[in-house]
């Protein structure tokens, strides 16, 4: 008896446990099952999702008897549960989408909150607080991304990231790899930054969908889509020192599918300057054309877009003393000159398709084709280079069951042909062929609520690097309300290209020895590295008003590096494997504050430590500042019937000593402090906006007229044993005033 009434117990406990959930299939108009659809109860944090044949499972509430379902591109639909039989729930499509006014006003930078990797994004808000003649000078009113120039002749500027150069990060143009290799040194100064519509500025270890090669972060730049371009945008430009630009998009709609914008840029610097009083040019005479076809076709109804890229770029440059004439001194004594003559190709196309009635499921196909020539001279050293690239990506994005488990995966190929030679102490030819072939694999979870995570891992086959593994690791837990914790952890594996990554030392009277350690590349191995990252980001009301702190943290460990040795002695440079240790720490805290609409405050402190292994000891980083601190203060005023508005801008950076490279063996005139001094540097903009179509700007760099003291090293006798431009820590020019104005047609 005691058994039966046990049997009917578990019986009847299993029965109302049955009736405690719900379960139900979410379909579209034609009856097909909608994948990854919300299911929740009304005013609770009681949800799930649909699978992959629209099916849920949700246990009852007793906190509500309604059920919300949603699902983007459908309207939402709310029913009222009275029994527990198997749900139908169909959903209608939205068509015509009413107006929604939004308050909130955009940030011009944002700190993803929902993306698992550490990424902000600058918009064109941001790109228009300078007057950003190309993108690496577009970072000076960022704090995550340091500007330096690489030398006191080019006028080139250099871009960091936790402490590392540029050949460290992953510079790409709408996910292709772009700067690199040939163009390291002056890549970035090849894109117009009206021609930008955002930038994506991603910490640590980046996905390893676009490549190997990411180190310290990735740095992605999208261009105006020409679908949401305006039919015409003018941009001119002039500043102190006789610099001029011009840029104009022209933009036509053929259809409601092909759309195509020409980008139009040109610049030019005839007046020669010399601030400093030095001989040479403190800016480089040059000019630049660079021409942009982009056209793109976008079939929303059968989930088709396209876009296709054509692109031609010439600048040349000269700099060095200022009676310099290439036409009578060049490779000769009489005079120091450089010439610096770029020429760039390139076509791309970029193609997807989604899948119809699936979303979640999509095709992807990059292919990019680029031509690089370079053909340069410092002095009577010489280099030139060309590299022809063909780089490839195929993606299949998927989902495993459901919504929460997504998954990339996909094959990339690349090829670059390079001639290159080098006349320094030595002439010799470097030309070569690298090719690669890998597949990767990365897998995206998230719960919905409060963690993901993104593990990924490639394979790839090198002709010089061999066969390797890259595997990356990303995690974002939101501990409690508007705060988000992240970590990482990845490998980069790359082929340091040492001369065109150090063209600088060109200008300099040093010789050039390349220590072999018979790899295959210069006689050099690759370069390895593990990069480990936390952040965190906190939102919250101070005093009522809006701010945010942000913290990181992240490690860069070298288990090979081909190093650039100008300590030895300062009239060589070595080049060579590491033995020994060779690490980059980074911490930054950054805080924003909104004390009243449109007035934003955004200050950040940096902490560097980076070193590594020299023939002469274990050594700082020659020209890194340990301590950085920035400010950027703006304001907008409200905008007036007719489109009026005024708009401030002020920046402030402080870089602390830096450690000069060493010089102890030079002539008494010729050595330098073992440390640069610390400086500040402040830029400011203001802007006046006429109307919708029309606006002029004014602003300032370097407005405290802050100049390095001998720039260039025995400037006076430039072919002489201690001739060296490449001790650059600060501005050579001093103060520089610009002004232009910005006309667009809607």
């Amino acid at each position: 008896m005691y058994k039966n009434i046990a049997l009917w117990l578990l019986f009847f406990t299993s029965f109302l446990s049955a009736q405690e959930e719900i379960k139900g299939k979410i379909v579209d108009e034609n009856n097909q099952p909608l994948l990854g659809a919300n299911v929740f109860w009304q005013n609770t944090a009681t949800g799930t999702t649909s699978d992959i044949d629209g099916n849920f499972t949700l246990k009852k509430s007793n906190e509500s008897d309604n059920l919300v379902v949603s699902y983007i591109g459908y309207k939402t639909k709310k029913i009222t549960i009275t029994a527990t039989d198997f749900l139908t729930i169909s959903l209608e499509a939205v068509t015509n989408l009413e107006e929604v006014t939004v308050s909130k006003t955009k940030k011009s930078t944002e700190h993803s909150k929902f993306q698992v990797t550490n990424v902000q994004t600058m918009g064109q808000k941001e790109l228009l607080k300078a007057a950003c003649c190309n993108i690496s000078e577009s970072f000076s009113t960022n704090p995550s991304i340091d500007v330096n120039f690489s030398d006191a002749v080019t006028g080139n500027k250099q871009i960091k990231m936790l402490g590392l150069t540029s050949p460290y990060i992953l510079i790409a143009e709408e996910n292709i790899p772009s700067v690199r290799g040939a163009s390291q040194a002056y890549g970035l100064s090849f894109v117009p930054g009206t021609w930008v519509e955002s930038i994506q500025i991603t910490k640590g270890a980046g996905s390893v969908i676009n490549g190997y090669e990411s180190i310290s972060g990735q740095i992605n730049y999208e261009i105006l889509k020409p679908v949401n371009d305006i039919p015409f945008f003018l941009n001119a430009y002039t500043g102190m020192g006789g610099r001029y630009e011009l840029n104009a998009h022209f933009n036509q709609k053929y259809s409601d599918k092909l759309s195509s914008t020409l980008f139009l840029h040109g610049n030019a610097r005839q007046i020669k300057n010399d601030m400093n009083d030095d001989g040479f040019l403190d800016n480089p005479l040059g000019k630049q054309i660079n021409v942009l076809n982009r056209w793109q076709y976008n079939d929303a109804e059968n989930g088709i877009v396209s876009f296709l890229n054509i692109r031609y770029m010439k600048d040349e440059k000269q700099s060095g003393q200022v009676d310099f004439n290439p036409d009578s001194d060049k490779f000769t004594t009489n005079a120091w000159g450089s010439e610096i003559n770029t020429e760039k190709i390139e076509i791309s196309n970029k193609t997807g398709y989604v899948f119809p009635n699936m979303p979640y499921q999509s095709i992807g196909f990059q292919n990019s084709f680029q031509s690089h020539q370079q053909d340069s001279y410092f002095g009577l050293n010489q280099y030139k280079i060309h590299q022809k690239s063909y780089y490839s990506n195929l993606l299949f994005n998927s989902i495993i069951s459901n919504t929460k488990n997504k998954f990339t995966t996909g094959l990339n190929f690349s090829y670059d042909a390079y001639d290159e030679a080098v006349a320094v102490n030595f002439v010799q030819d470097f030309s070569r062929i690298d090719n690669s072939v890998g597949v990767f694999f990365e897998y995206t979870y998230d719960n919905l609520d409060n963690f993901s995570l993104v593990a990924g891992a490639r394979v790839d086959n090198h002709n010089r690097l061999g066969t390797f593994i890259t595997p990356r690791l990303h995690l974002r837990y939101n501990p409690w309300k508007d705060a988000v914790v992240r970590a990482s952890i990845g490998r980069g594996k790359r082929a340091a290209n040492i001369f065109a990554e150090n063209q600088q030392l060109f200008a300099s009277s040093r010789d050039f020895s390349i220590l072999s350690n018979d790899g295959k590349l210069y006689g050099l191995n690759p370069e390895i590295a593990w990069n480990y990252g936390v952040s965190f980001i906190q939102s919250f009301k101070l005093f009522g008003a809006e701010s945010e702190v942000v913290l990181d943290y992240y490690r860069t460990d070298f288990e090979n590096q081909a190093v650039v040795d100008v300590d030895f002695s300062p009239q060589q440079v070595l080049f060579y494997n590491l033995e020994g240790k060779s690490f980059a720490n980074s911490f930054q805290a950054e805080f924003t504050i909104e004390p009243f609409k449109h007035f934003s405050v955004k200050t950040a402190y940096k902490y560097y430590d980076v070193q590594s292994q020299y023939k002469i000891g274990q050594l700082q980083r020659a020209l890194q500042a340990k301590h950085r601190f920035f400010t950027n203060v703006s304001f907008e005023t409200h905008i007036k019937e007719k489109g009026q508005q005024w708009k401030y801008d002020v920046t402030y950076n402080w870089l602390g000593e830096q450690r000069l490279p060493n010089t102890t063996t030079n002539l008494p005139a010729y050595r330098l402090n073992p440390y640069a001094p610390a400086f500040g540097v402040f830029n400011a903009q203001i802007t006046r906006t006429f109307s919708s179509v029309f606006e002029v700007y004014v602003g300032g760099e370097n407005i405290g007229n802050y100049k390095q003291d001998n720039a260039i090293v025995s400037a006076s006798d430039p072919f002489g044993t201690y001739f060296d431009s490449s001790m650059i820590y600060g501005p050579v020019f001093g103060q520089m005033y610009y002004a232009g104005l910005r006309f667009k047609i809607k």
